[in-house]
């Protein structure tokens, strides 16, 4: 990912003020050396102050193919060019209206007895001045931006930039992902159909069509020794429970080797599945012993959902990307005692997100689904979380649905799947109420920490909307 920076202001300034346009240009040189500490890839331009330097700095934005642009508004500069930087170029803008102090030392300030010095000193804390002017014209031309006000040196003001950033960075990822589809929709699930081209339209990236077929296939290819060393990760990165069966070990182990070699064919960033497994046996034992291995993948940031739940696989991978996992979930149960709600999923589990280790269980039956074997129990890490769904709605958009809430200890389900205890701060009750009237489909993604502040940036990046329930 690229970041472009530049600064504005007024030419004809720098003859009127001594030493005006060193202090600005110190600045944005400051700017440039806090954006390195989170991102090392900053394209500075400088300060922009006249239509040459903004011509040829909105070249060098062009060629240098930038994700977002921070403009450092360190001064009075004129809309005319600023706008001539950026036309032709789509990539969002944040202005950084960043006084160089809490206030102008009035006292001081009204001691001087040179009225030109007194005006520098005062402009160069008028960067608030032309943003109004700015974003007059950007709104009428067209130009996405958000802005960042506050004082150049100010943690907080950073935080906020570094979110940005943060941003930025899962958008780029979204932006080159390519999206694994195996196996076709769960029939009669119609929350989770999709409009593959509205993906492809608010987050970029590749969706690759796959065949349980070839996965089966690889499955032959896989050798002992590569089996018996996948065994050997299992042990360490689960909790197998003495009641799981050797051999079924073993054939989860054969798929998770296999499904290593179909992530590196196709180059995926993550995945959903889904299969009937009816009719051919060796599709049906691929798709029986294929929760563990999936497990491993989204562990290691190719997160996997079932059920074909395409939007659901874009949400974990937005998760991921902030790195704070995304748990495949749907409601469990509602307990109006404790006042929370459960919810969990079959299939595959999030290892850095699990409070404690995930467990191994053999299962007698796959519940609505064909076959049996191993599958995980989890429960995502007590503390605060973060609920996301990505929703279609009726006029063929997407946007985020976020709640925000704690996972808190208590008694699960032991069936052998996810499910956890989340305590919302309106209520349970008043969750759900108010997270179905949006209209999502059954499944979301929760990632741990509140992450509404992050995700809310994000969709402005991706030009979405989003809602927050709570």
């Amino acid at each position: 990912m690229n970041i472009g920076l530049f600064g504005i202001g007024l030419e004809e300034y720098w003859n009127q003020f001594s030493g005006l346009q060193e202090r600005l240009t110190n600045n944005l040189l400051y700017i440039q050396q806090r954006l390195e500490k989170t991102h090392p890839r900053v394209l500075n331009l400088g300060l922009v102050d006249n239509t040459d330097k903004a011509f040829e700095a909105g070249t060098r934005l062009r060629t240098g193919d930038v994700d977002l642009i921070f403009i450092y508004v360190s001064t009075y500069a004129l809309s005319s060019t600023v706008m001539t930087v950026l036309r032709n170029h789509r990539a969002p803008v944040v202005l950084l209206n960043l006084s160089p102090g809490n206030a102008i030392n009035y006292d001081a300030f009204n001691k001087m007895n040179d009225t030109t010095q007194m005006t520098g000193e005062w402009l160069a804390y008028c960067s608030a001045c032309p943003v109004p002017e700015l974003a007059n014209v950007f709104k009428r031309t067209g130009v996405r931006f958000h802005q960042v006000t506050g004082v150049l040196q100010n943690d907080a003001c950073w935080e906020e930039i570094g979110d940005w950033v943060e941003a930025a960075k899962v958008a780029h990822t979204m932006n080159y992902n390519r999206l694994g589809c195996m196996g076709h929709y769960y029939s009669g699930m119609m929350d989770i159909y999709s409009d593959l081209t509205l993906q492809y339209k608010y987050f970029g990236g590749h969706m690759e069509l796959l065949e349980v077929d070839e996965l089966s296939a690889l499955r032959r290819e896989v050798t002992h020794k590569q089996a018996e060393e996948r065994i050997k990760e299992f042990y360490r990165e689960f909790d197998i429970q003495p009641n799981c069966d050797t051999e079924e070990i073993r054939k989860a182990a054969v798929t998770s080797v296999a499904l290593d070699v179909l992530t590196t064919r196709y180059k995926l960033g993550s995945m959903a599945y889904y299969y009937k497994g009816t009719g051919i046996p060796e599709n049906k034992e691929t798709i029986a012993t294929i929760i563990v291995g999936n497990s491993l993948l989204t562990s290691k940031g190719i997160p996997v959902a079932g059920e074909y739940e395409i939007k659901n696989a874009q949400a974990m991978k937005i998760m991921d990307s902030f790195g704070c996992g995304g748990s495949f979930s749907e409601y469990y149960a509602v307990d109006y005692n404790d006042d929370v709600v459960l919810l969990g999923h079959d299939g595959p589990a999030h290892i850095r997100i699990a409070e404690g280790k995930i467990k191994v269980k053999p299962l007698g039956v796959y519940h609505g689904k064909v076959g049996n074997g191993l599958s995980v129990e989890m429960s995502v890490k007590h503390g605060p979380v973060t609920l996301l769904s990505i929703v279609e709605n009726d006029r063929n958009e997407l946007f985020f649905l976020v709640a925000e809430a704690e996972s808190v200890a208590g008694p699960i389900l032991e069936i052998g799947n996810t499910n956890s205890r989340y305590r919302f701060s309106c209520g349970a009750k008043e969750f759900i109420n108010r997270w179905n009237s949006h209209g999502p489909a059954h499944h979301c993604a929760i990632g741990t920490g509140h992450m509404y502040h992050k995700l809310e940036k994000l969709a402005h990046l991706l030009n979405m909307n989003i809602v927050k329930v709570c």
